[in-house]
This record gives C-alpha cells, sequence and structure tokens, in this order.
C-alpha cells in the first residue's frame, strides 16, 4: 500500500472548536464532510489524543471554521501544535460566539453542529453532527490541504488522519515545534532575531539546521 494514495483526495483545512467547562477549546483538523442535505449533517475526524476529541464528546456540540487562503498561518499552528489541555488557544485567536460556539473569526465560513452519532475506530472518533446554524464570514476561497502544504508549506500534525512521516529536506531550516520549513529568499541567519515562525509562532531559536 501508498500511502500518498490518499493526498489524492480532497481535504481542507478546519479548526473544529467547542467548549471545556466553559472555555473555548479546540484543534485543527483536515477530515470534514457533508453527509446528507435534509436534515443537513457534517463529521469531522478527531484524534483521539486531542482533547478536543473528550470535549466533544462531554459537550455535545462542535463548531468547524472553514480556513481561507488569506487566514493567518499562525491560527493553524495554533490550533495544531499545542494541547488544549494546557494552554488557552483562543487567548491567541480572536474568535466570536456564534450558534453558542466559539468559531474563529479569521475564517471564510462556519458550521454549528450537535453530535447525533459517533463512530469508534483505532486512533480517532468520527462525530456526525447535526447543522444548528452556518455562515459565511468572508467571500475569500477556501484553503485547500493542497494549498497549504504547497503555498504556506506547512507540515501536518502526527494527530492528523493524513499524517506520514518524512525526512525533512537538508540544508533548510525546520522549526522543532510544528516542522514548518523555512525557504525563504533571505538566509536565515539573517532573518531578525524578533523573527518568528509563521505557522506555530514561536521564536527563531526554535528552528534547527538540516544535516
Amino acid at each position: 500500500m501508498t500511502p500518498k494514495a490518499f493526498h489524492a483526495m480532497s481535504y481542507g483545512v478546519y479548526i473544529v472548536s467547542t467548549w471545556d467547562n466553559g472555555r473555548p477549546t479546540g484543534c485543527t483538523a483536515n477530515c470534514a464532510a457533508q453527509i446528507t442535505s435534509s436534515p443537513a449533517t457534517v463529521m469531522v475526524s478527531i484524534n483521539k489524543d486531542n482533547h478536543t476529541n473528550r470535549c466533544i464528546a462531554d459537550c455535545g456540540y462542535f463548531a468547524i471554521s472553514v480556513l481561507s487562503e488569506k487566514t493567518d498561518p499562525s491560527v493553524i499552528g495554533t490550533f495544531g501544535f499545542r494541547s488544549g489541555k494546557d494552554f488557552d488557544k483562543f487567548s491567541a485567536v480572536p474568535y466570536a460566539v456564534l450558534g453558542k460556539l466559539p468559531v474563529v473569526t479569521d475564517a471564510c465560513a462556519y458550521i454549528v453542529c450537535k453530535v447525533v452519532k459517533t463512530m469508534d475506530t483505532s486512533t480517532h472518533t468520527v462525530f456526525l453532527g447535526e447543522v444548528t446554524d452556518a455562515d459565511v464570514l468572508s467571500d475569500d476561497p477556501p484553503m485547500t490541504y493542497a494549498y497549504y502544504h504547497t503555498v504556506i508549506k506547512g507540515k501536518t500534525a502526527k494527530n492528523a488522519p493524513t499524517y506520514i512521516a518524512e525526512e525533512a529536506p537538508k540544508d533548510k531550516y525546520v522549526c522543532s515545534v510544528c516542522g514548518y520549513v523555512y525557504e525563504g529568499a533571505i538566509p536565515f541567519a539573517e532573518l531578525p532575531e524578533d523573527w518568528s515562525c509563521p505557522v506555530c509562532g514561536r521564536p527563531k531559536s526554535v528552528f534547527r539546521k538540516t544535516p
């Protein structure tokens, strides 16, 4: 089996959010899809190791913020490479409570769902939700998984269903937190000391030169 064959399928980039005992929390996801139109139902796949998984199960609701090509890449890093157990992700990202759930405002659309069924897999829980609210936030084109990788040069979190371990490219600087590869025109050594990773926001000091 060649896992890269799965990359030919269509994926987006989303922030799936919910409440954690009254505190907003969430995670980055790339597997979400509409299942039926009447009633409107949507599914998301969330890794069991993600704090968001348990919170969705406890809350019974989840929201999907559909990220656009103009979304600040740091949003993806904040929700994809830090745990909501010990970090308030929404403290670093603008949001609004829409449809009674926290939604990232730097997105092109949102969908709020009530969990009506779950499917258990070895590593992920698939939550099926009946849509209770949805709206468009901007006309910006939705970000695809391919755009995230080819244009933003972002990497996949290990908890994502499409994660494939890959060796870092040679002679390049790689963020040790999120895996972002710096390939800018300015030599890495000449970047200002206050420069930070565009995906996870960590400082220049966490980057490592590949052998």
